[in-house]
Protein backbone atom coordinates (compact mmCIF):
# COMPACT_ATOMS: atom_id res chain seq x y z
CA UNK A 1 0.00 0.00 0.00
CA UNK A 2 1.46 3.59 -0.92
CA UNK A 3 1.71 5.62 2.08
CA UNK A 4 0.60 8.97 2.67
CA UNK A 5 3.79 10.76 4.43
CA UNK A 6 2.46 14.20 5.06
CA UNK A 7 -0.51 15.18 6.83
CA UNK A 8 -2.11 18.02 7.55
CA UNK A 9 -4.70 18.98 10.51
CA UNK A 10 -6.55 21.57 10.41
CA UNK A 11 -9.13 22.01 14.01
CA UNK A 12 -10.94 24.75 15.99
CA UNK A 13 -9.92 23.08 19.17
CA UNK A 14 -6.38 21.80 20.10
CA UNK A 15 -5.16 21.01 24.43
CA UNK A 16 -3.22 22.71 25.91
CA UNK A 17 -4.67 26.15 24.17
CA UNK A 18 -7.99 25.29 24.87
CA UNK A 19 -9.46 23.85 27.85
CA UNK A 20 -9.80 20.29 27.03
CA UNK A 21 -12.88 18.52 25.27
CA UNK A 22 -13.35 15.52 23.24
CA UNK A 23 -12.04 17.17 19.90
CA UNK A 24 -9.18 19.22 21.78
CA UNK A 25 -7.83 15.97 23.12
CA UNK A 26 -7.70 13.99 19.97
CA UNK A 27 -6.19 16.93 17.94
CA UNK A 28 -3.54 16.93 20.57
CA UNK A 29 -2.85 12.93 20.84
CA UNK A 30 -3.48 12.39 17.08
CA UNK A 31 -1.36 14.38 15.33
CA UNK A 32 1.58 13.52 17.72
CA UNK A 33 1.09 9.66 17.50
CA UNK A 34 1.14 10.01 13.80
CA UNK A 35 4.72 11.85 13.68
CA UNK A 36 5.65 9.20 16.24
CA UNK A 37 4.52 6.89 13.11
CA UNK A 38 6.77 8.38 10.93
CA UNK A 39 4.96 10.57 8.92
CA UNK A 40 5.21 14.51 8.39
CA UNK A 41 2.75 16.80 10.24
CA UNK A 42 1.89 20.09 10.24
CA UNK A 43 -1.19 21.24 12.35
CA UNK A 44 -3.18 24.65 12.58
CA UNK A 45 -5.87 26.40 14.56
CA UNK A 46 -7.68 29.34 15.31
CA UNK A 47 -5.71 31.90 17.65
CA UNK A 48 -8.94 32.54 19.68
CA UNK A 49 -8.49 35.52 22.39
CA UNK A 50 -8.92 32.90 25.50
CA UNK A 51 -4.86 31.65 24.63
CA UNK A 52 -2.78 33.78 26.51
CA UNK A 53 0.94 34.12 24.65
CA UNK A 54 3.15 34.35 27.02
CA UNK A 55 2.06 31.47 29.24
CA UNK A 56 2.04 29.17 26.02
CA UNK A 57 5.13 30.91 24.31
CA UNK A 58 3.03 32.43 21.08
CA UNK A 59 5.51 34.27 18.63
CA UNK A 60 4.35 35.82 15.38
CA UNK A 61 5.86 34.11 12.02
CA UNK A 62 6.72 37.46 10.30
CA UNK A 63 7.44 35.46 6.89
CA UNK A 64 4.08 33.83 7.12
CA UNK A 65 2.32 36.99 8.40
CA UNK A 66 0.93 39.98 6.34
CA UNK A 67 -1.36 39.02 3.84
CA UNK A 68 -5.17 40.63 3.57
CA UNK A 69 -7.72 37.92 2.90
CA UNK A 70 -10.96 39.48 1.10
CA UNK A 71 -14.13 38.40 2.59
CA UNK A 72 -17.35 40.07 1.96
CA UNK A 73 -15.68 43.07 -0.19
CA UNK A 74 -13.65 43.70 3.41
CA UNK A 75 -9.63 43.10 3.46
CA UNK A 76 -8.58 41.24 6.98
CA UNK A 77 -5.19 40.90 7.35
CA UNK A 78 -3.47 37.45 8.22
CA UNK A 79 -1.37 37.01 11.36
CA UNK A 80 0.38 33.52 11.68
CA UNK A 81 1.90 32.51 14.93
CA UNK A 82 3.38 29.76 16.23
CA UNK A 83 4.05 27.61 19.56
CA UNK A 84 5.50 23.92 20.39
CA UNK A 85 3.85 21.13 22.35
CA UNK A 86 5.83 19.91 24.83
CA UNK A 87 7.34 17.32 25.11
CA UNK A 88 5.98 15.85 22.00
CA UNK A 89 8.39 18.23 20.24
CA UNK A 90 5.36 19.14 18.09
CA UNK A 91 4.17 22.82 16.51
CA UNK A 92 1.20 24.10 16.48
CA UNK A 93 0.40 27.23 13.74
CA UNK A 94 -2.34 29.55 14.47
CA UNK A 95 -4.32 31.74 12.38
CA UNK A 96 -5.10 35.29 13.80
CA UNK A 97 -6.75 38.52 13.02
CA UNK A 98 -7.86 41.49 15.25
CA UNK A 99 -11.02 41.38 14.25
CA UNK A 100 -12.20 37.72 14.40
CA UNK A 101 -10.05 36.13 17.29
CA UNK A 102 -8.29 38.93 19.11
CA UNK A 103 -10.13 39.39 22.41
CA UNK A 104 -13.04 37.17 21.54
CA UNK A 105 -13.37 33.52 22.98
CA UNK A 106 -14.11 30.70 20.91
CA UNK A 107 -17.21 30.38 18.82
CA UNK A 108 -19.50 31.68 20.96
CA UNK A 109 -19.25 34.64 23.75
CA UNK A 110 -19.04 34.92 28.01
CA UNK A 111 -23.38 34.66 27.87
CA UNK A 112 -23.08 31.81 25.56
CA UNK A 113 -24.38 33.29 22.53
CA UNK A 114 -22.95 32.55 19.75
CA UNK A 115 -21.23 35.30 17.86
CA UNK A 116 -23.01 36.39 14.65
CA UNK A 117 -20.63 36.02 12.51
CA UNK A 118 -18.63 32.91 12.87
CA UNK A 119 -19.66 32.24 9.37
CA UNK A 120 -16.93 35.24 8.22
CA UNK A 121 -14.34 33.42 10.87
CA UNK A 122 -14.75 29.94 9.31
CA UNK A 123 -14.15 31.39 5.88
CA UNK A 124 -10.89 33.31 6.99
CA UNK A 125 -9.55 30.54 9.28
CA UNK A 126 -10.35 28.25 6.40
CA UNK A 127 -8.40 30.40 3.72
CA UNK A 128 -6.03 30.99 5.73
CA UNK A 129 -4.28 27.69 6.54
CA UNK A 130 -4.41 27.26 3.25
CA UNK A 131 -2.66 30.48 1.94
CA UNK A 132 -0.09 29.75 4.72
CA UNK A 133 0.46 25.99 3.36
CA UNK A 134 1.24 27.65 -0.02
CA UNK A 135 3.67 29.76 1.88
CA UNK A 136 5.13 27.33 3.41
CA UNK A 137 5.74 25.21 0.01
CA UNK A 138 4.77 22.01 2.04
CA UNK A 139 2.22 19.57 0.10
CA UNK A 140 -0.01 17.54 2.19
CA UNK A 141 -0.88 14.06 1.22
CA UNK A 142 -4.18 13.65 3.76
CA UNK A 143 -5.96 16.83 4.94
CA UNK A 144 -7.86 15.70 7.94
CA UNK A 145 -10.06 18.67 9.10
CA UNK A 146 -11.72 18.59 13.11
CA UNK A 147 -15.14 20.58 13.57
CA UNK A 148 -17.42 22.81 11.56
CA UNK A 149 -15.23 26.04 11.76
CA UNK A 150 -12.73 23.79 9.24
CA UNK A 151 -15.54 22.70 7.71
CA UNK A 152 -15.04 24.89 4.20
CA UNK A 153 -10.91 23.96 4.19
CA UNK A 154 -12.43 20.76 1.48
CA UNK A 155 -14.31 22.88 -0.80
CA UNK A 156 -11.79 25.60 -0.88
CA UNK A 157 -8.79 22.81 -1.55
CA UNK A 158 -11.21 20.68 -4.36
CA UNK A 159 -11.84 23.55 -6.42
CA UNK A 160 -10.09 26.91 -5.36
CA UNK A 161 -6.92 25.28 -5.07
CA UNK A 162 -7.15 22.38 -6.85
CA UNK A 163 -4.07 23.76 -9.54
CA UNK A 164 -1.94 24.89 -5.96
CA UNK A 165 1.14 22.56 -6.34
CA UNK A 166 0.32 22.27 -2.66
CA UNK A 167 -3.07 20.96 -2.98
CA UNK A 168 -3.10 19.31 -6.80
CA UNK A 169 -2.85 15.79 -5.26
CA UNK A 170 -4.28 16.07 -1.67
CA UNK A 171 -7.16 14.11 0.00
CA UNK A 172 -9.66 14.91 2.20
CA UNK A 173 -10.79 13.80 5.36
CA UNK A 174 -13.36 15.06 7.70
CA UNK A 175 -14.49 14.09 11.47
CA UNK A 176 -17.75 14.07 12.67
CA UNK A 177 -18.01 15.46 16.28
CA UNK A 178 -21.00 16.24 18.43
CA UNK A 179 -20.04 19.91 18.00
CA UNK A 180 -23.47 21.40 16.82
CA UNK A 181 -24.21 25.30 16.75
CA UNK A 182 -27.33 26.66 16.71
CA UNK A 183 -28.07 29.93 14.71
CA UNK A 184 -28.02 29.99 10.95
CA UNK A 185 -24.98 31.52 9.20
CA UNK A 186 -25.73 34.92 7.48
CA UNK A 187 -28.06 35.13 4.41
CA UNK A 188 -25.15 36.39 2.11
CA UNK A 189 -22.91 33.53 3.41
CA UNK A 190 -22.86 31.50 0.11
CA UNK A 191 -22.12 34.61 -1.36
CA UNK A 192 -19.29 35.24 1.41
CA UNK A 193 -17.13 31.80 0.24
CA UNK A 194 -17.03 32.20 -3.20
CA UNK A 195 -13.59 32.26 -4.83
CA UNK A 196 -12.53 31.67 -8.20
CA UNK A 197 -12.70 28.17 -9.16
CA UNK A 198 -15.68 27.66 -7.45
CA UNK A 199 -19.51 27.77 -9.27
CA UNK A 200 -22.82 27.65 -7.57
CA UNK A 201 -22.88 23.70 -8.64
CA UNK A 202 -20.41 22.86 -6.19
CA UNK A 203 -22.64 24.69 -3.34
CA UNK A 204 -25.81 22.64 -3.75
CA UNK A 205 -25.38 20.72 -1.16
CA UNK A 206 -26.15 24.00 0.88
CA UNK A 207 -29.44 23.69 -0.29
CA UNK A 208 -31.29 26.89 -0.91
CA UNK A 209 -32.37 28.08 2.34
CA UNK A 210 -30.41 29.40 5.53
CA UNK A 211 -27.23 27.48 5.80
CA UNK A 212 -27.37 25.42 9.18
CA UNK A 213 -25.02 22.64 10.83
CA UNK A 214 -26.65 20.07 9.19
CA UNK A 215 -26.11 21.67 5.44
CA UNK A 216 -22.48 22.72 6.43
CA UNK A 217 -21.76 19.18 7.48
CA UNK A 218 -23.37 17.78 4.44
CA UNK A 219 -21.13 20.42 2.69
CA UNK A 220 -17.99 18.87 4.32
CA UNK A 221 -19.03 15.65 3.50
CA UNK A 222 -19.42 16.07 -0.48
CA UNK A 223 -16.20 17.81 -0.97
CA UNK A 224 -14.59 15.05 1.20
CA UNK A 225 -12.84 11.57 0.37
CA UNK A 226 -13.34 10.32 3.95
CA UNK A 227 -15.70 10.87 6.61
CA UNK A 228 -14.64 9.79 10.43
CA UNK A 229 -17.25 9.40 13.17
CA UNK A 230 -15.03 11.06 15.66
CA UNK A 231 -17.90 11.40 18.64
CA UNK A 232 -19.91 8.32 19.96
CA UNK A 233 -23.01 10.58 19.47
CA UNK A 234 -23.22 12.82 16.52
CA UNK A 235 -26.10 14.28 14.07
CA UNK A 236 -27.99 11.03 13.15
CA UNK A 237 -28.66 12.51 9.74
CA UNK A 238 -25.38 13.96 8.88
CA UNK A 239 -23.95 10.26 9.62
CA UNK A 240 -26.58 8.40 7.86
CA UNK A 241 -25.72 11.08 5.02
CA UNK A 242 -21.74 9.88 5.50
CA UNK A 243 -22.98 6.57 5.13
CA UNK A 244 -25.25 6.94 1.50
CA UNK A 245 -22.57 9.31 -0.04
CA UNK A 246 -20.06 6.57 -1.12
CA UNK A 247 -17.06 8.06 0.38
CA UNK A 248 -15.16 5.52 2.39
CA UNK A 249 -16.19 6.22 6.43
CA UNK A 250 -14.91 5.08 9.94
CA UNK A 251 -16.74 4.43 12.49
CA UNK A 252 -16.43 5.54 16.02
CA UNK A 253 -13.23 4.05 17.09
CA UNK A 254 -13.47 5.00 20.89
CA UNK A 255 -11.76 7.82 23.18
CA UNK A 256 -8.25 6.33 23.24
CA UNK A 257 -7.02 3.38 20.96
CA UNK A 258 -7.99 5.54 17.80
CA UNK A 259 -4.77 6.28 16.27
CA UNK A 260 -3.67 3.00 14.83
CA UNK A 261 -7.41 2.79 12.84
CA UNK A 262 -7.25 6.28 11.79
CA UNK A 263 -3.45 5.96 10.43
CA UNK A 264 -4.35 3.50 7.92
CA UNK A 265 -7.33 5.41 7.42
CA UNK A 266 -5.52 7.96 5.84
CA UNK A 267 -3.48 5.31 3.76
CA UNK A 268 -6.79 3.93 2.58
CA UNK A 269 -7.94 7.33 1.81
CA UNK A 270 -4.54 8.27 -0.09
CA UNK A 271 -5.24 5.19 -2.36
CA UNK A 272 -8.75 5.43 -2.96
CA UNK A 273 -10.59 6.73 -6.72
CA UNK A 274 -11.56 10.24 -5.81
CA UNK A 275 -15.77 10.64 -5.85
Amino acid sequence: MTKANKILFITQEISPFVPKSEMSLVARNLPQAIQEKGREIRTFMPKWGTINERRNQLHEVIRLSGMNLIINDTDHPLIIKVASVQPARMQVYFIDNDEFFKKRKLTKDKEGKEYTDNDARAIFFARGVLETIKKLRWCPEVVHCHGWMSALAPLYIKKAFRDEPSFRDSKMVFSIYEDEFKENFDADFKEKLMLKGIDQEDLKSLGDGPVNYVSLMKFAIDHSDGIIQNSEKVNEEVMEYARKSGKLVLDYQGAEDYADAFDAFYDKVWESETK
